[in-house]
């Protein structure tokens, strides 16, 4: 069963996120864990792609190759399927990959952006990917141990996967890994301490995953009447997305989020 927990303030709610981050080994307080911020908890855990076509899986390798087709050819600094697929979920092509943050707050920010939501509850979903990462077949740990890393990153991944196809097979059981999207020379990608999820099928929601390893996520709920002291506490600590989208369009959504009405 799922761990759900409810925040009643804003106290609680650093507790929360912070509480599994002592790691004894290190003797520092280094969480394990990336965060995923909803604005509306009742959301599933669902990627873009899902939502666009639940019923054709092969449309993943069309919408890739066409990407890559139409791009400029400097783009990517080296042609690799997971730079192309990290840069176009960046940029808002639908893909089977699901946005992440290794900052709590971060998420915090995401799961109280929009105003039009503070009327439902938001949530906090937390993945301790390091345990998730020990689930994989040997191949994918192996390429990990060479590194001496925890995360994958689109490097690694090229020494082990050539394709999506090549993960998809790896098991009839479904696989879930997180990677660091390369910074593609972007500032949002860094300051949004970005990280992205990946299951081994294009239609599976991350809840099919859940449902076996329950223990290794947990789901927070913000309630209504909590998020506007979150908001407003984010906004004080630069939490903004002034800092999260560098540039105009991040300036504007700040401005036009931070002059409008509690009531």
């Amino acid at each position: 069963m799922i761990q759900e927990k409810t925040a009643e303030s804003w106290e609680e709610l650093q507790k929360l996120l912070f509480e599994e981050s002592w790691n004894p080994l290190l003797g520092r307080f280094r969480s394990p864990s990336a965060f995923r911020g909803l604005n509306n908890s009742d959301y599933k855990l669902e990627s873009t792609f899902i939502r666009l076509r639940q019923d054709k899986p092969k449309l993943e390798n069309h919408l890739l190759r066409n990407f890559k087709k139409y791009s400029q050819n400097n783009i990517v600094e080296r042609d690799s399927l997971w730079y192309w697929l990290a840069i176009a979920q960046h940029h808002g092509l639908p893909t089977r990959l699901l946005d992440w943050s290794y900052s709590p707050f971060v998420a915090m920010h995401f799961a109280t952006s929009h105003i039009g939501d503070f009327g439902k509850d938001g949530a906090i979903w937390s993945i301790d990917f390091e345990r998730a990462h020990q689930l994989l077949p040997p191949k994918l740990k192996d390429a990990l141990y060479r590194e001496g890393a925890n995360m994958f990153t689109a490097e690694i991944l090229s020494s082990c996967l050539d394709s999506l196809e090549d993960f998809d097979g790896m098991s009839d059981s479904p696989l879930l890994l997180m990677f660091e999207p390369p910074s593609m020379n972007s500032q949002r990608i860094t300051n949004q301490y970005a990280t992205f999820s990946m299951m081994s099928n294009p239609l599976l929601g991350m809840e099919t995953w859940i449902d076996k390893y329950p223990d290794l996520c947990k789901k927070i709920i913000i309630p209504r009447t909590l998020k506007w002291e979150i908001r407003d506490k984010l906004d004080q600590a630069n939490i903004t997305e002034r800092l999260l989208f560098p540039g105009m369009d991040g300036l504007a959504l700040w401005l036009k989020r931070h002059y409008s009405s509690a009531k």
